[in-house]
């Protein structure tokens, strides 16, 4: 029996019947604070926008990218010369702590 699915870092987006075999048991965690920046480098998006925060989520994984219901978020300042690496990395420290 499969409890939880975690995602962290998977880069493909899962099937409808993969989703239908484990109804709520599936959970990503994302470099953004959703709904905001779905999708791939999340970061660059925060950086090319302009956002003060961003941050790092862990929610449920549905049928659309990065639309499941959020379980957990935690913010991260977006630092005047952030480069898209140094944002990264301290999007991944705070993934480490969720």
């Amino acid at each position: 029996k499969v409890d939880w699915i975690v995602l962290a870092g998977f880069m493909r987006i899962l099937k409808g019947d993969f989703l239908k075999a484990f109804p709520n048991r599936v959970i990503n965690i994302h470099p953004s604070l959703l709904p905001s920046f779905p999708g791939l480098e999340a970061w660059k998006q925060a950086l090319e926008y302009g956002v003060k925060y961003t941050g790092c989520t862990v929610h449920f994984v549905d049928q659309g990218i990065d639309t499941g219901a959020i379980i957990l978020q935690e913010t991260v300042p977006v630092m005047d010369d952030d480069t898209p690496q140094r944002l990264h990395a301290r999007i991944q420290d705070a993934e480490h702590h969720l």
